[in-house]
């Protein structure tokens, strides 16, 4: 990524498996029940007040708490506000609150439907919770760009550090879209598990298991973060996005636009496919993502090539925010020097050849990793990120 190096120094993640880094990465090498992926007890009330919680949309309360999260992991920052960005995606938006509305209005009247419903249900209400929460007055934007919202967002949160736009950015991804109407749709287009299990690259998947969650990253100039003596967890050293100009649901087949999308992002970090040591994978559990996934791993790096993981085994699939939850898992990964298992994962597909971590966490050595992010529209994201050692 040309121009200033970009640090990772906070990370904030409310998540099915686990609030906090440490819940959240203790319950990356756990066995997940099948099923919804709903985070348990989520309470707003440590980040709201009864009237303010009321008021805002679910998808944007756990953004606020993730970032909160990530802003006490970075400790002190010391910048100044109008330099401090903050880029929160999300998939869908406020679903939740549309859904209760629209069932409101046909049943009790139109005067009856709340005049909060616009600005709870806009998918940008996360992004601005955010900045209006900590006082963060340089761009505030949200990237909707489906399951591949929040790695544009970080990528592109990245470049405004790189470029010295913001000296730091909060950025990641948030979704909350667990709705009658929203598991209907998935549901009636036959991409969700009829199984409840989340089963990535193995031989049976049969669809995705839908989730919620958010993830946060605190991003800062690398020098600033040195001399403050901030923890850092990684490096965001590159990233891109292409489109598969294909189809509005499935992927291209031959995994045309995911190679694309790996090969600039590399190219993006300067590196060469011989250096990645981790590929996060997309891996959804759907018959044609992982396929096409899988395709163009091979055409990228061969066959077996890095070693695969997709952490939606134990996250299920939290379409905008997934991204943002699976860099946090890389730069987890880094800390403790484990490679989470592909929970689900009992039969590896015969025709997917790529090497794929099963069964139990394998030890690695941190350096370069990928994290690929694919969502419906044909939209391809890519992240590269390096391990804290290569400063």
């Amino acid at each position: 990524m040309i121009g200033r190096r970009v640090a990772v120094t906070g990370l904030g993640v409310v998540a099915p498996c686990g609030t906090g880094n440490e819940a959240f990465w203790e319950g990356l090498l756990a066995t997940p029940a099948d099923g919804e992926r709903r985070i348990p007890d989520f309470d707003p009330s440590g980040w709201f007040g009864p009237k303010e919680a009321r008021r805002t949309d679910r998808f944007a309360q756990l953004a606020v708490a993730a970032a909160s999260l990530a802003l006490d992991d970075a400790g002190p920052l010391g910048v100044d506000l109008d330099r401090a960005g903050v880029l929160i995606a999300t998939g869908v938006g406020g679903l939740h609150t549309l859904e209760d509305q629209i069932v409101l209005r046909h049943e009790k009247g139109a005067k009856r439907v709340s005049p909060f419903l616009v600005p709870m249900m806009m998918p940008n209400a996360g992004a601005a919770s955010v900045s209006m929460r900590f006082g963060w007055r340089g761009p505030c934007e949200t990237t909707v760009t489906a399951c591949a919202a929040s790695t544009h967002a970080i990528a592109n949160a990245a470049r405004l550090v790189a470029t010295g736009t913001c000296d730091a950015v909060m950025t990641g991804g948030s979704e909350a879209a667990i709705t009658p109407s929203g598991v209907a749709g998935f549901t009636n287009m036959t991409a969700l598990s009829s199984s409840g299990r989340s089963r990535p690259y193995d031989v049976e998947r049969d669809g995705f298991v839908i989730a919620e969650g958010a993830a946060v990253l605190v991003l800062e100039e690398w020098e600033a973060a040195l001399a403050r003596g901030a923890r850092i967890y990684g490096e965001v050293l590159g990233g891109a996005s292409t489109a598969d100009a294909h189809h509005i649901t499935a992927p291209s087949p031959d995994g045309g636009g995911a190679v694309r999308a790996i090969e600039q992002a590399l190219a993006d970090a300067g590196l060469a496919p011989g250096d990645i040591r981790q590929v996060n994978g997309h891996g959804t559990s759907t018959p044609l993502n992982d396929a096409a996934e899988a395709e163009a791993i091979n055409k990228v790096f061969g066959s077996p090539g890095p070693p695969v993981t997709s952490t939606k085994g134990v996250t299920g699939h939290a379409l905008g925010a997934a991204g943002a939850l699976e860099a946090a898992a890389v730069l987890l990964s880094m800390v403790h020097g484990l490679i989470p298992p592909t929970a689900g994962l009992e039969h590896l597909d015969p025709a997917i050849s790529i090497d794929v971590v099963a069964g139990a966490p394998r030890p690695w050595d941190p350096g370069p990793a990928l994290s690929n992010s694919f969502g419906f529209g044909g939209h391809n994201g890519c992240l590269v990120l390096g391990a804290p050692e290569a400063g």
